[in-house]
């Protein structure tokens, strides 16, 4: 006898036939799953309970970045040419400077006030010295000896106004050594450099003295005089800015509840469903704050938007897991068959779903940024936390309450939301062409807009604009034309090289091409010591402030090399065997382009002046360490998306056995990927550490609307018969809510970063949040337009196979 089939449902059966052997695996183990965690409510409530205990305990080993981000590997040769310059001159960036532009302060009472103020920062043990009008000291020449002394330029108070006046005259006209270091003779401005110990730069001491000791110091001396501080440096900017950071947190934190809740509420209309979740979510932040204590990570920005993201990331399990309760109470009211299919039914497709959320966090681990690791590790850990969170106390505490009322189901028939999905159904039915007209459009668009892209390397451009520590900034770069600085290292290749006559003159030809460029503050070398020294030989006459002749060189440098502190004075520009020069420059905030035009002009005459074969020279600092931090992260996140894309892909492949399916669904997930790279080209958003984070956390979480929604036209093609035009219907009425509700949730969760002071956070939430949009609209109408376009070429045998996880199980989710 032989059986009798059509080629219609010879697929079917071959499914059916597959899935007997193979689909009860899963099946069987989330049953097991769901029975364990309910006959176990309390002990995994008390375990649960222990774990967030001994996750609290690790909050003391939670520790704020003290030092600036690295986002280069230590083995990047730019890392260790910089690391090789703080070895030979030390740190670079100790120095915080206190700057005032008011005339009022030449007055006797208020200078006196302000020599008093660096008096009182030299006595912190944390300062190591002071540099200001108060102990300014002159070089001058002593006749008698043969040798220059430092002579200070005020002994003692002042005590009349043309005291004052004789003062500031012969400061700025006659001592250029001082120029755009302690004043600017143009505008007025005076300044003191307090330079930090150089062992607590990088501690929490530095934050504690900053914040407590100078601040309150500064406002003392505001109050007294009535004059305003600006104050800046880079240990400065670093202290206000992860403060700011800190502050933040709670910010983002409660902003996440509170929008979350909100929108919950307003999707379930109960208190109780809105409380529940709210639990499951604060426990999941305290579970992150821990695992970030347990790891002893830095809390940097990047890992301090980790608690909201689980906030927003967690609300969506618990939506699906209420709303699927729910669901089963309405059909048949029985509880602990509800609870027991809550489990069993929606647990696999929720993990699937924050698997691939995690793994779009987890690629950045294969990143050798050490900033951007930490934050995958923390992130996707917490990530499958907050599921394991949601999964088990949620159906936990629902069995130990009352079934919901009529009024708590109401939502589950919402005619809005119906016509929203009829919307979508008839775009998708009777639009196609039209579908496919604008997704092309968007695409060429799109990639025109990327190629306008800029990358910026700016290390203060996220800051935040409106804090007083920025606006300080700005302050010192119009006034002493920059605050970040660019360190030029001139190695002679011979002991005492510095100080020949041929080197002075080749570094003042470099001093004279940095002058020239405007966005260059006038450097700082051992050449102004020089040309000071020459000054000083020839009794202090202005004129005389230039290289002195070869003739010179030699009896001025022996007078200096009997001079008393001589030797505190060229360390800073000149290392111990007098062998390695330093120069010394400040750049303005500017445009990334710019300052790629500015570092290749200097290499260029830096080559010039000093040719390879004779000397050994680098450019290093804080500056261009971030700029080629920004393009080396650059780099390696194009490979980290590109390694998301591929790890998904092999994920969705082993979900859906189909080529073909892989193909197809990646496309309506890069799409929101382009527009919103489109987007940043045509609105001037530019790449940066925090901007590059949007693409691959996105697509992470996009791609969970197609996995569901191919799970469901799956297994409505079996049960439709191979009715692929029903089946695509069917499936898109099926998870457009659940779409849209999740997506709803996560545009309004990522909006709340719109509220940060930081730029990096602001442009890092409106993105993301735009591209979640997009991708909603781009599964709902794209992916089942494409679907019924190529029908029998993708729905084929191959995509009917259940695979080795079976993500909506047959018996209870198909109709």
């Amino acid at each position: 006898m032989h059986l009798k089939t059509s080629n219609r449902s010879l697929p079917l059966l071959l499914a059916k036939n597959y899935k007997i052997n193979v689909g009860n695996f899963t099946k069987g183990f989330w049953e097991k799953t769901a029975n364990i965690i309910l006959r176990n409510r309390i002990l995994i409530l008390v375990l649960i309970a222990l774990f967030t205990i001994f996750l609290g305990m690790q909050w003391k080993n939670m520790r704020f970045s003290n030092s600036t981000a690295n986002l280069l590997p230590d083995d990047h040769p730019v890392n260790i040419e910089y690391q090789h310059f703080l070895q030979t001159f030390g740190e670079e960036g100790n120095a915080i400077v206190f700057g005032i532009r008011d005339s009022s302060l030449f007055t006797p009472s208020k200078l006196n006030r302000w020599n008093k103020f660096s008096k009182q920062l030299a006595a912190f043990p944390e300062i190591d010295y002071v540099l200001s009008l108060d102990n300014l000291k002159e070089l001058k020449r002593d006749t008698t000896d043969q040798k220059f002394v430092l002579k200070p330029l005020i002994s003692s108070e002042v005590r009349s106004q043309s005291q004052i006046d004789s003062l500031t005259d012969h400061l700025f006209n006659d001592l250029p050594f001082y120029d755009n270091l302690l004043f600017n003779k143009e505008s007025g401005t005076i300044r003191t450099i307090a330079n930090l110990d150089k062992e607590i730069v990088n501690t929490s001491v530095r934050k504690d003295f900053i914040l407590q000791e100078v601040n309150d110091l500064v406002a003392d001396f505001e109050s007294d005089t009535g004059l305003d501080v600006h104050v800046s440096g880079m240990p400065y900017i670093r202290t206000m800015n992860s403060q700011s950071i800190i502050d933040e947190i709670g910010k983002f934190i409660g902003a996440a509840l509170l929008v979350t809740s909100l929108i919950f509420f307003f999707f379930f209309r109960s208190f109780r469903a809105t409380l529940i979740s709210m639990c499951v979510v604060i426990i999941g932040v305290m579970w992150a704050f821990g695992i970030l204590g347990l790891l002893q990570y830095e809390i940097t920005v990047l890992t301090a938007l980790i608690p909201p993201l689980i906030i927003v990331i967690g609300i969506p399990n618990c939506i699906f897991l209420i709303n699927k309760y729910q669901q089963e109470v309405q059909k048949h009211g029985n509880q602990a068959l509800s609870l027991q299919r809550v489990i069993s039914k929606i647990g696999n497709a929720t993990l699937m779903t924050n698997m691939t959320t995690a793994s779009g966090f987890a690629t950045f681990i294969i990143t050798d940024s050490k900033l951007l690791t930490e934050f995958g590790i923390v992130a996707s850990l917490n990530i499958i936390g907050i599921f394991i969170l949601s999964l088990l106390i949620i159906p936990i505490v629902y069995s130990y309450l009352s079934l919901p009322k009529d009024r708590h189901l109401k939502h589950l028939n919402k005619k809005w939301i119906d016509a929203f999905v009829n919307k979508m159904e008839h775009l998708v039915r009777n639009k196609r062409i039209a579908v496919y007209i604008v997704s092309v459009s968007l695409v060429i668009a799109s990639i025109i807009g990327m190629y306008q892209i800029k990358i910026s390397g700016s290390p203060i451009e996220d800051m935040p604009k409106n804090a007083q520590f920025f606006k300080d900034i700005r302050f010192f770069e119009a006034e002493f034309d920059g605050i970040m600085p660019i360190e030029i290292v001139v190695d002679t290749k011979r002991p005492k090289g510095v100080m020949n006559a041929t080197t002075l003159k080749k570094l003042d030809q470099l001093d004279e091409v940095i002058t020239e460029i405007p966005e260059l503050s006038q450097p700082l070398s051992v050449v102004n010591l020089v040309k000071y020294s020459k000054q000083a030989f020839y009794n202090g006459l202005p004129k005389y402030y230039q290289l002195p002749t070869k003739q010179e060189t030699n009896f001025i440098l022996s007078v200096a090399q009997k001079s008393e502190g001589n030797g505190n004075l060229l360390k800073s520009f000149v290392d111990s065997t007098g062998q390695t020069a330093r120069m010394t420059t400040f750049i303005q905030d500017v445009k990334t382009d710019r300052m790629e035009e500015i570092i290749d002009k200097l290499s260029e005459n830096l080559n010039k002046f000093f040719p390879p074969e004779r000397y050994e020279t680098y450019m290093t600092g804080s500056a261009l360490l971030f700029l080629q931090g920004t393009k080396y992260l650059v780099k390696n996140l194009v490979l980290s998306l590109a390694f998301a894309i591929f790890l998904i892909a092999v994920f969705m492949a082993y979900l859906f056995r189909s080529f073909r399916m892989i193909v197809i669904s990646l496309i309506p997930n890069l799409l929101p990927l382009l527009i919103t790279a489109g987007i940043m080209g045509y609105i001037g958003v530019p790449i940066k550490p925090s901007t590059i984070l949007v693409f691959s956390i996105a697509f992470g979480i996009s791609v969970d609307d197609t996995i569901h929604f191919l799970a469901k036209y799956r297994q409505e093609l079996i049960v439709n018969h191979w009715q692929i035009k029903k089946s695509v219907y069917a499936a898109l009425r099926e998870t457009g809510v659940s779409m849209f509700y999740t997506s709803i949730v996560l545009f309004f969760g990522f909006s709340v970063f719109i509220i940060s002071d930081f730029g990096g956070t602001v442009a890092l939430g409106s993105l993301v949040s735009a591209t979640l949009l997009f991708a909603m609209m781009s599964n709902l109408i794209l992916l089942p337009s494409l679907l019924l376009s190529l029908e029998r070429n993708i729905a084929s045998k191959e995509f009917l196979k259940e695979p080795q996880i079976d993500i909506l199980p047959k018996d209870e989710d198909v109709k």
